[in-house]
């Protein structure tokens, strides 16, 4: 398997486009995006658990419900989340997709992302919808743009691997930056594949893999009403179709999930105002749950963030954050250490403070990456969760986030 180019375009029969459409008042920002493939595919996706759901997830829920879909369609600067209209509006945007593209408007996938209870107007995007359609083409990175809201950099990524003798290739965008504490579900992802696998399979694939890495990132601890991934599989590539757990269902879930994770890394260290990109470690647990819950409560930990922003070694705040944990855990036995490109600094030994060089420490958590290891000596799971530091520039950007 190799990392290659091309994010949600580098998979055979995918096409895809961004313009400003004119939801977003900046015109130099994109605010529609377009996915599509040349047939239909296999298709799967997980929501937000956060009892308000935007309007598109409900819409797209009902259309993929029989594994089936052919194009994504999304917006960002409004979330059409909280409107009396809103299904009626996601509705229309994919009836206006279908017209366009002579296609079932119930293949088709609708999101959005932006500002919740603003009304979204149709106008805009039924304009807009033949200049998105003749810009399709190899602009994965005009559709990953056009999803963005807050971030600050364009999330994509794409990889080739072997199936059968037959080349695959998968490849994801995505959008994340603020409210970002997901469960079950993700921020924004769209995932293209060429690879020929059975809905069914692409579900268990999809499930199981959101649960050691969307699952385990956390910016600011909220979860968003518009969260969702969604992957599409056409089956172009001509591989014996996946229908069953084994080798290439193995291979295929490597591929998925060296994708997943490098969105992961990618949507926590673009934070709202971040500086650096937090990775929590969390070995030696009893038991595969005790490593994620551990790894989680300590990348969510505000006093934690905050430290890291500082550049504070300020150990106690990891402990804290594992004893509110409530992981089973035997405190006694905890070691944690701090590490980046700068090297590694131990400052806990089983459960208690140790001499450590504070100059030493300070250098290490002043680079732009930095791994909380921590090691609870007590089995042989382990766990990896991402986040990142907490900033001023955080209250900021949510202080006028509608202006």
């Amino acid at each position: 398997m190799k990392t290659i180019t091309g994010g949600i375009c580098a998979a055979k029969g995918y096409k895809a486009a961004g313009i400003h459409c004119g939801i977003r008042k900046n015109k130099s920002k994109k605010d529609l995006s377009l996915i599509i493939s040349e047939k239909p595919a296999s298709a799967a996706a997980v929501y937000t658990t956060n009892l308000v759901k935007g309007a598109p997830l409900l819409v797209t829920k009902k259309h993929i419900s029989n594994g089936v879909a052919q194009a994504i369609i999304c917006n960002s600067g409004n979330a059409n989340t909280c409107n009396s209209n809103g299904i009626e509006i996601a509705e229309q945007t994919c009836e206006l997709v279908a017209e366009a593209l002579r296609m079932d408007k119930t293949d088709i996938v609708v999101a959005s992302t932006g500002v919740i209870g603003q009304p979204l107007d149709i106008a805009p995007i039924k304009a807009a919808i033949p200049s998105l359609v003749a810009s399709l083409g190899d602009n994965s990175d005009a559709a990953a743009e056009g999803i963005m809201t807050t971030d600050t950099t364009k999330k994509e990524i794409a990889v080739e691997f072997e199936l059968d003798g037959k080349t695959c290739r998968i490849g994801g965008i995505a959008k994340g930056s603020g409210m970002i504490h997901p469960d079950m579900a993700t921020m924004l992802v769209f995932i293209t594949t060429d690879c020929a696998i059975s809905s069914e399979m692409l579900r268990k694939a999809l499930s199981s893999d959101v649960k050691d890495t969307f699952n385990m990132v956390s910016v600011d601890g909220d979860t968003s009403t518009n969260d969702m991934v969604t992957v599409l599989a056409n089956g172009m590539a001509g591989n014996i179709e996946i229908n069953s757990e084994g080798d290439a269902f193995n291979i295929f879930m490597k591929a998925l999930n060296t994708v997943t994770v490098y969105l992961c890394r990618a949507i926590a260290g673009d934070g709202e105002g971040a500086t650096k990109l937090l990775e929590c470690k969390v070995h030696g647990a009893a038991a595969s749950e005790t490593a994620k819950t551990v790894a989680k409560s300590v990348i969510c930990s505000s006093l934690t963030k905050a430290a890291m922003f500082g550049a504070d070694a300020n150990w106690g705040r990891v402990l804290c954050a594992i004893g509110y944990s409530k992981a089973n855990v035997d405190v006694s036995k905890i070691d944690v250490a701090f590490t980046s490109a700068a090297g590694t600094v131990a400052v806990c030994k089983n459960g208690a403070g140790i001499t450590f060089s504070e100059e030493l420490a300070k250098t290490i958590l002043t680079e732009g990456e930095i791994t909380i290891d921590i090691n609870l000596n007590s089995g042989s799971y382990s766990s990896t969760a991402w986040g990142c530091d907490l900033t001023y520039d955080y209250v900021k950007i949510n202080g006028d986030y509608r202006t």
